[in-house]
């Protein structure tokens, strides 16, 4: 799932997505404030007359094809003996976009903000509180992220890494090989900077962080960035000058402490950093 973010509500782990400027956060991890099995919770919530109609009329405002005949269908059973509403039939019988349904390790049920946030109302009117702070200080802090140029930074960190790859296509990658080798050595060269700079490799990060999309430079800091375009340059000269990858990665890991130490300290540059 792509931008997938996690927010921490109440000791609760909540994670969501944005798609088109629209934001659907994770129903299944926010039942779980409930001590109930998270399907059971959302189906409680979703068979009471009042969620139906709030569905309804949510659908009917964003969605075209919202099934009119089968929704009131459902409204017209809903709160009878043994009517159960599950995500996935509501999905399938009214062809609503508003909530989302599916199976699976990284599955699960999830919603438009503005459903999760009537679930939330219903979960716990503390826990929905809580929910629209986070939210909000997580949108405030992407938008400080976009006004402070941390893609224009993400881009400067790309353009200099071809000034690295071709430094390593000219000294060190050997004549006569296959794509896949030498895709091998770009990425384990790549793993260079990751250690002297983050102290692990792109795989150890992706196993440390297996629902996160992207990788370990996609959330790095502003300094992050500006200290690993600088690393990129010098390991560039580094290999020119026919240093070995260990005696490099020694000398880059000393320059990426001082560095960093120096750009945390600037006072100019203090406002760059994206709290965590």
């Amino acid at each position: 799932m792509k931008n997938k973010k996690e927010i921490n509500i109440k000791g609760v782990v909540v994670s969501f997505f944005s798609e088109k400027e629209n934001d659907f956060v994770c129903l299944t991890d926010m039942a779980k404030f409930k001590a109930y099995d998270s399907g059971i919770v959302i189906s409680n919530w979703l068979t009471t007359k009042y969620t139906v109609h709030f569905l309804g009329a949510w659908e009917q405002l964003y969605n075209q094809n919202f099934n009119l005949m089968e929704y009131h269908k459902i409204k017209n059973e809903v709160g009878t003996n043994g009517f159960i509403v599950s995500s996935s039939m509501w999905i399938k019988k009214t062809n609503a976009i508003g909530i989302r349904s599916s199976a699976g390790r990284y599955g699960g049920t999830y919603a438009h903000k503005d459903i999760a946030f009537e679930f939330a109302t219903w979960l716990s009117p503390e826990f929905k509180l809580y929910l629209i702070k986070e939210f909000q200080r997580l949108k405030i802090e992407e938008n400080e992220r976009l006004f402070l140029g941390w893609d224009a930074k993400r881009m400067l960190t790309k353009i200099n890494y071809r000034i690295h790859t071709d430094a390593i296509r000219e000294h060190i990658i050997p004549k006569q090989i296959s794509k896949v080798q030498e895709s091998k050595i770009y990425a384990n060269e790549a793993d260079v900077l990751n250690i002297a700079l983050f102290g692990m490799t792109a795989k150890e990060w992706r196993a440390k962080n297996p629902k996160l999309a992207g990788n370990l430079r996609d959330y790095a800091e502003v300094t992050q960035l500006v200290c690993l375009a600088n690393l990129e340059n010098l390991n560039a000269e580094y290999i020119r000058a026919g240093i070995v990858q260990k005696a490099r990665l020694f000398k880059l890991n000393e320059s990426a402490i001082s560095q960093m130490k120096s750009l945390i300290d600037n006072p100019s540059l203090k406002k760059l950093k994206i709290r965590n």
